[in-house]
């Protein structure tokens, strides 16, 4: 090691316990630790000096973080989302008693900046264009300082291959990669367009190939997920990288197979299902929200309307894609109960893994503004945020216009429903009779998983049966079933049986902590916390990102 180098920290934080994100046990199943690794993180590695000594720990892959790892470095670098708040926060206590400087960056640092005072160096916004001037602040030897990027205005093109060569590809389920920053639709709840905007960047072809080559090159074979927030927010973009992307497939001998996350108006073009298909996607997570258009428009989510939502994701699955999605109860034009409308919306899209949430008012969201001038914003969203795991949890953050104990009322019978054993694998037997898997060339390779596969398979058939008894006859069934009716789709159909090893335990915990507040409600522990005050402030006290002087 020169004398110029600088030993560097890298910590993902873990997320919450109990949370909808964690797929913990699904993971397990094929020896995998956790669902993904930190991408934004060893995209920052990549645009730090090379002369500076890099390690990881995530620790979502159950690494511990100790004080000798933090001790014997120069600089601990760290951030993530919102549910990994928590442990975000133990990591920059731990730096502060050490005193080593801790960096921090991400989605939630960058909405929340004011909840990290106690860290040393803040990045606000999208690293490219500022993390140049914080190394050249560290080495010139100064120990704290925010540097805050122009929203919007990062080049992706620029942005460099991440270091995949810092994980250990069998602790992940996947691997990830971006394609594009940004959507171009304005759902009034979500944060993606605060983060990142609504002209999506995307990178050029041959750029993304590269990222494929350095993951080819370093003996990863399997599952790529595009974190992408809205894979086809270009469409004109991603049509021009799909014809290259299904070249550099066959090229290779098609060693990858690729998810995403995509608005469900993808239904609506037929050429682009197509270039997906032949390039190998086989999953997608999609945001439905609520089967009423009332609702949908309210929250601005106009793509989703005029059209049958369970039609939409038939289309889906007869280019051999499998759909996963997000349901939030809480809107409010909900004027009365939605349980029913929104169980025979899950029903009848055919759709196992159903991300059922709270409405939750995130920062720096177009919700959050609203509700804060209408003085309906409580003060308390980050202690139950700690508190609890996520959004499933800890949503309702204001006061609601139809009554509390309704909502809650209404979520318990969406989930109890939709979770229960024979609900979840009657979708996943209809899922694997619908889904149009038909893709010759890829018969030639079935055999190069087969050891994972097999071990997978084998814990699987454990957890169905002697872990969750009560479990065995619907999983029979539905194996049956996909063997008789549609083999080609056995693997979307067990990957789907082997999620609900994780969203069997979460659901049922779900119930019982719904369970538990509607009993509050009844016994009258329960009254509104205290409402932020009212603001006419369209940033509600937050300044805008601006460039750095």
């Amino acid at each position: 090691m020169t004398e110029a180098a600088t030993r560097v920290l890298l910590v993902s934080p873990k997320l919450n316990p109990n949370s909808f994100w964690g797929f913990e046990a699904a993971s397990a199943l094929r020896g995998a630790k956790c669902l993904a690794p930190p991408l934004g993180l060893i995209t920052l590695a990549a645009m730090l000096p090379s002369h500076w000594d890099l390690r990881l720990i995530d620790r979502n892959t159950d690494v511990e973080l100790t004080d000798a790892d933090v001790a014997g470095v120069n600089l601990v670098m760290t951030g993530g989302m919102l549910p990994q708040e928590p442990d975000l926060m133990a990591i920059v206590a731990r730096c502060n008693r050490l005193g080593v400087p801790v960096c921090l960056g991400g989605p939630s640092p960058t909405s929340s900046p004011e909840q990290y005072e106690d860290a040393d160096f803040i990045v606000i916004g999208e690293a490219e264009e500022v993390i140049g001037d914080f190394v050249a602040a560290f080495e010139r030897g100064e120990r704290s300082g925010r540097f805050t990027a122009v929203k919007f205005k990062t080049d992706v093109t620029k942005t460099p291959i991440p270091r995949f060569d810092l994980l250990t590809f069998k602790n992940y389920l996947m691997i990830n990669v971006q394609f594009s920053r940004g959507c171009p639709f304005t759902c009034e709840f979500c944060d993606i367009i605060e983060l990142y905007g609504r002209a999506p960047r995307t990178k050029a072809t041959v750029q993304m190939l590269a990222e494929l080559d350095r993951l080819y090159a370093l003996g990863y074979r399997g599952h790529v997920d595009f974190v992408d927030d809205n894979l086809i927010g270009n469409k004109k973009a991603v049509k021009a990288f799909l014809p290259h992307l299904i070249e550099w497939q066959q090229r290779h001998g098609y060693p990858f197979r690729f998810s995403t996350e995509a608005s469900l108006n993808l239904a609506d073009d037929a050429q682009l299902l197509r270039l997906m298909r032949r390039a190998y996607f086989f999953a997608l997570f999609t945001g439905i929200e609520s089967p009423d258009e009332d609702t949908l428009n309210h929250m601005t989510k106009k793509q989703n309307t005029r059209r049958s939502i369970a039609e939409s994701v038939h289309k889906i699955y007869e280019a051999g894609i499998y759909v996963a999605a997000g349901f939030i109860v809480g809107f409010d034009t909900e004027e009365k109960s939605v349980a029913r409308a929104m169980a025979a919306c899950i029903d009848d899209t055919s759709i196992p893994t159903a991300t059922i949430g709270l409405l939750t008012a995130l920062p720096n969201t177009q919700l959050q503004r609203r509700l804060r001038r209408e003085g309906r914003l409580f003060d308390l969203f980050r202690k139950s945020m700690t508190e609890s795991g996520d959004m499933c949890t800890a949503g309702l953050n204001f006061t609601t216009l139809r009554p509390r104990r309704e909502i809650l009322k209404d979520y318990r019978v969406v989930v109890a429903e939709a979770y229960s054993p024979e609900a979840y694998f009657g979708r996943v037997r209809k899922l694997g009779r619908m889904l149009d898997i038909h893709h010759p060339k890829l018969r030639k390779i079935w055999w190069r998983n087969l050891p994972r596969d097999a071990a997978g398979f084998l814990s699987l058939i454990w957890v169905m049966t002697v872990r969750h008894p009560q479990l065995a006859g619907p999983f029979w069934r539905t194996f049956y079933d996909v063997l008789r009716h549609n083999p080609q789709a056995y693997d979307s159909v067990l990957r789907n049986a082997g999620h609900y090893a994780h969203l069997y335990p979460f659901s049922r915990y779900l119930v019982r902590t719904i369970d538990a507040r509607i009993a509050g409600i009844d016994a009258g522990r329960w009254e509104d916390p205290p409402l932020l005050p009212v603001s006419n402030d369209e940033s509600c006290g937050v300044k805008p990102l601006a460039a750095v002087a």
